[in-house]
């Protein structure tokens, strides 16, 4: 406690919305842990010895209860007025998602729906989705348009995606789709945010008509303005694969770069005694350009984490890396504590305490450099493989792929990261005022970015390097990152017979549970029905086999991404067969059984 106060107070705090994740406790009992964890704190004044024994555990109850009542207050569903099939509503943009073939995705605020008297229910957030023949949206217009409107499904099998969940968390409870035109007036007056949205949605449309090649427009837009609703699949896939996805999100990488050259052009023009103004300035950017690109997620983590390391400079106090990480987790849990189950929150984090973690060790396998040059290659080479190893687990109980190609790719690419960050956000500066007559640079910069993408690309056509449909369990999981604790120790000491054991019994443990693991589902044998839409797939699973019935294929490769390849992940399957019966037909018979589409 007397090292790490913030980090394990931190973890008292997230064991407490855990607790009430999973546990949902009702106020009554919410308010109690509260009110007793309070009066424990009573023991941090008592000088008797007993209660100064038990005073640090008595902190970590009160953060314990904390988080408890943190969780349960944002995990309260509001009060939805009755919605009918069918509504007329008025509505604005909140948020631009990402697009598919058919349709632009928006997150809006219904303002008034037509005929519905419960008013003080709005505004209320949905998703909508609306044909891409119609006129995009902005931000400085009302709209008028009869929706369909519905609810999520909720899942009925553990191996599926929990959409409605997921949408909970981010405060939508309904979604929509706008099959017609759409009517819309003027805001009389514009919020200072929706004037920034508006500016920034006006320099991706800008991007869109310069002279860079679309491909390139839609990686520009991604990697500096946060925008990936339009970039095509397959550069999207190449970075899935490449493990360089990273890139693509605003993270910490581009936030830290931004920052530093920020600071380095500040300190080149204010003189050495203004130093501290400096920071300060460059910490005044890099929350401005946050905001300006819409304050997502990641950057919001990025940001904090800056922020926080540098405030202990600015104080004169001993930075800390654990501490800035733990104290800007506490400020985004407290205002969100639904943002610990976002999967990038949980990389962002698990990435920087890796590379706090097992950077210097992976340093020292290295030889004593001898220029610059390398020992700036060796501190990159190491960070890049401590963040990887630490969140290699993650990834994969996510994902459930893993490429060895990634190594590779990341350390070739993330020594580019600099110089493709840089010109990109000169060349988003200079579309913004308008320097559209300088075709060389221009095209120099297509070329450039073109080459990496292609790159890029290469590394990912190694099929063979790519595993897939891997499944990992919690347990595994926890075994997994037990393992990479230990392995600091043995990088550091090799040859100390206590490190050695403790790191060989983990993975030992692992590989006997995971044998278990499989074992159990090799022998789990059942029938599902599964809904995709409207269509229902049965799945009769024996030992390894599986075999899938439906009644059409025009929905096949979207059948297979959502409901035939997160199954087999689950079950731990790698063959597969699909039965096509009649659109008439209600049954199928299979080894002598009966089953019905129901």
């Amino acid at each position: 406690m007397k090292k790490q106060p913030l980090l394990i107070l931190l973890l008292c705090f997230i064991f407490g919305i855990l607790f009430q994740e999973h546990l949902i406790m009702c106020q009554v009992i919410v308010f109690s842990f509260l009110i007793i964890s309070s009066v424990s704190l009573i023991s941090l004044l008592i000088k008797n010895h007993f209660f100064q024994r038990i005073k640090y555990y008595c902190l970590g109850f009160f953060f314990f209860s904390i988080g408890i009542f943190v969780h349960f207050q944002n995990s309260q569903q509001p009060n939805f007025p009755t919605l009918k099939e069918k509504e007329t509503i008025v509505f604005q943009v909140d948020k631009k998602l990402n697009s598919n073939e058919k349709n632009r995705k928006y997150y809006v605020d219904i303002l008034d729906v037509s005929d519905l008297k419960q008013k003080e229910s709005f505004p209320f957030k949905t998703v909508i989705s609306i044909p891409k023949d119609v006129e995009a949206l902005d931000f400085e217009h009302y709209y008028k348009a009869e929706v369909y409107i519905y609810t999520s499904e909720e899942i009925k099998n553990d191996f599926q995606f929990d959409y409605k969940k997921y949408l909970a968390r981010q405060g939508v409870y309904f979604q929509a789709y706008l099959p017609n035109d759409i009517l819309k007036s003027d805001k009389l007056s514009v919020s200072f945010e929706d004037k920034i949205k508006q500016k920034r949605l006006d320099i991706l449309n800008q991007i869109n008509h310069s002279s860079l090649s679309p491909k390139i427009q839609e990686f520009l837009k991604g990697i500096i303005l946060a925008d990936r609703t339009e970039m095509d699949a397959e550069t999207v896939k190449d970075f899935n694969q490449t493990g360089l996805v990273h890139l693509l999100a605003i993270s910490g990488s581009h936030m830290v770069i931004i920052f530093w050259i920020t600071l380095l052009i500040l300190n080149q023009i204010l003189p050495v005694q203004f130093r501290k103004v400096s920071i300060i300035l460059s910490i005044l950017l890099i929350w401005t350009f946050a905001v300006f690109i819409d304050y997502g997620s990641s950057v919001m983590r990025s940001c904090l984490m800056i922020t926080c390391y540098y405030i202990m400079i600015l104080l004169q106090r001993k930075s800390d890396l654990l501490h800035s990480l733990a104290l800007s987790a506490f400020i985004l849990l407290i205002v969100d504590s639904n943002q610990l189950f976002d999967v990038g929150f949980q990389l962002s984090y698990g990435a920087v305490l890796g590379i706090w973690w097992l950077t210097n060790p992976i340093k020292k396998l290295f030889r004593k450099p001898r220029f610059k040059a390398e020992k700036f290659f060796y501190e990159i080479s190491a960070m890049t493989f401590a963040a990887q190893i630490a969140t290699l687990p993650l990834a994969i109980y996510y994902f459930h792929q893993f490429s060895f190609i990634s190594i590779v790719a990341n350390l070739l690419i993330i020594p580019l990261s600099e110089i493709i960050i840089v010109s990109s956000l000169l060349m988003v500066i200079l579309i913004a005022f308008g320097f559209n007559n300088m075709p060389y640079l221009y095209s120099i910069f297509d070329g450039f970015v073109d080459y990496v993408l292609k790159l890029i690309h290469w590394f990912s056509d190694f099929e063979s390097l790519m595993s897939r449909n891997i499944s990992v369990n919690l347990i595994e999981l926890s075994i997994l990152l037990l393992i990479i604790y230990f392995l600091k120790f043995v990088i550091k000491d090799c040859f100390n017979p206590k490190n050695l054991l403790r790191f060989g019994f983990c993975l030992m443990l692992f590989f006997a549970l995971r044998i278990a693991f499989n074992f159990h589902q090799y022998n789990k044998e059942e029938m599902l029905v599964h809904s995709f839409y409207k269509e229902k797939i049965v799945s009769v699973k024996d030992k390894d086999q599986v075999t899938f019935w439906m009644k059409s294929n025009k929905n096949e490769d979207k059948i297979l991404d959502f409901v035939i390849k997160p199954y087999m992940t689950s079950r731990r399957i790698k063959d597969f067969k699909i039965n096509y019966i009649p659109s008439d037909s209600g049954s199928f018979v299979y080894q002598g059984k009966q089953y019905d589409f129901k």
